[in-house]
């Protein structure tokens, strides 16, 4: 077609769409009627206008095209898990977690035949650990965990102790130098996108005022940021949430003189998985993995539909992978790089996230910083109150999870299929904080049901 068929309509300016909306709204507030108000205090319009913007937004430096399908292994048995890791990149995975389960893995014997890269998330830090870790790199590509806060925030603990704790990690940063932030507890523990868009820049800059003066300009304009995060179900919020961390990690980075690229590894939240109508829970996952490549993930692991309630299954991690493969093989989702940029939306949600947390970020720092404002209790009470105001919503319906609050088929019985205990576990014992717990939004309802069975 040689003619434009645009070319016979004038453009329209974003004050004549809604002169024309108020119109139709025949005498009802635009405001009221038509701008969602969010609990987080962002505004979303009924639509947007390139008008609106002074200037073209920046062009991503993500590659959708290069995201990479993980596979997460849990290390009881060497030998079998490295069976496990070879089967799954044999059937299309092209990264490997392994949770260690004990202390005294011996990590050559189980990176053994994988040549692709590596994850490894330890039972305990170690100076043995790192070293080995480090050696091994110099033919694989590994990155560890080597997050203390991270377990402090979910354990109370430290490994050993603050002092200990901390040599170990610059000791791990020199070696390696690598830096992981594991920020997925504060999304299943019920924190709000700025929470944990605010709390991963809090959390970060505890490690890059320590090493502020213990590694070289040269380790710090190359040193390698990962974030883990999980994502929700909040479609569009989820693709704007991983935008904005970026951008703010590239913020805080310059302020340091350090690397401004990261890499971000995404999993999907736990918080909105149910046990009951499970088959869902596949629904979830790859609507939320959708968002994570959407949103420039590097990484995205998956999680099995039935990992709440059974032992790993062959089956359940078989379908978890090949959710992703779909999208990226079958659904083009690996044929566009950075494809959420230019959408006004999307675009307006990100500045509006990134400006909000960083002003939480700030006010973190000015009150004693994230290890002080933990210790004091602050950021548990704000992560309680905001997973409490989600809860509610839960309980009143206003947030939907398909056959458990709403069209539950009453004849679903789970009793019996349950192999893992699904809920949250109260342990007593000592902590120096009060540890931030992760909860699903459905269990005290599947509690009930399982009551009435």
């Amino acid at each position: 077609m040689s003619k434009s068929l645009f070319k016979d309509f004038n453009p329209v300016s974003s004050k004549e769409w809604k002169q024309k909306i108020q119109v139709d709204l025949k005498g009802a507030d635009y405001n009221d009627a038509l701008i969602w108000k969010t609990s987080e205090g962002i505004d979303v319009k009924p639509f947007y206008h390139s008008d609106e913007f002074d200037k073209y937004p920046n062009i991503s430096n993500t590659e959708a095209t290069n995201w990479k399908i993980s596979q997460s292994i849990d290390v009881t048995d060497i030998i079998e898990a490295n069976s496990a890791a070879i089967e799954a990149l044999s059937k299309g995975a092209e990264h490997i977690v392994f949770n260690l389960k004990n202390e005294d893995v011996k990590l050559q014997e189980l990176l053994s035949g994988i040549d692709t890269p590596i994850h490894i998330n330890p039972k305990k830090l170690s100076i043995e650990l790192i070293e080995e870790i480090s050696e091994l790199n110099k033919s694989n590509s590994i990155t560890l965990n080597n997050d203390i806060i991270g377990n402090l925030v979910r354990t109370g603990n430290w490994y050993t102790n603050l002092k200990e704790d901390h040599t170990i990690f610059e000791s791990s940063v020199k070696n390696t130098n690598q830096l992981y932030i594991d920020l997925s507890c504060y999304q299943n523990a019920g924190a709000t996108n700025i929470q944990q868009l605010a709390y991963a820049l809090a959390h970060i800059n505890e490690y890059l005022n320590h090493l502020e003066n213990p590694i070289s300009k040269e380790s710090k304009a190359s040193l390698k940021v990962t974030f883990n995060i999980s994502v929700g179900s909040n479609y569009f919020f989820e693709i704007a949430k991983l935008r904005a961390l970026r951008q703010l990690w590239s913020s805080l980075a310059s302020a340091y003189a350090i690397n401004q690229d990261c890499t971000i590894a995404v999993t999907p939240s736990k918080r909105n998985k149910t046990i009951y109508d499970y088959n869902v829970n596949m629904l979830r996952t790859t609507t939320e993995c959708m968002s994570a490549v959407l949103g420039g993930a590097n990484i995205i692991y998956n999680q099995p539909y039935n990992q709440l309630f059974q032992e790993t299954t062959e089956f359940g991690e078989r379908i978890s992978r090949n959710q992703l493969l779909i999208l990226k093989s079958e659904s083009y989702f690996n044929a566009v790089n950075n494809p959420s940029d230019g959408s006004y939306y999307i675009e307006q949600l990100t500045t509006q996230l990134g400006e909000k947390a960083l002003k939480l970020f700030k006010n973190i720092e000015a009150n004693g910083g994230f290890l002080d404002q933990l210790k004091e209790g602050t950021i548990q009470r704000k992560l309680k109150e905001s997973a409490q105001k989600e809860q509610e919503a839960f309980n009143n319906g206003d947030i939907t999870l398909l056959g458990t609050n709403k069209h539950p088929n009453l004849a679903d019985k789970m009793k019996n299929t349950l192999e893992k205990h699904p809920f949250l576990k109260i342990e007593k014992r000592k902590t120096i904080i009060e540890p931030i717990i992760e909860k699903r939004l459905s269990e005290n309802l599947e509690v009930k049901r399982l009551n009435e069975e």
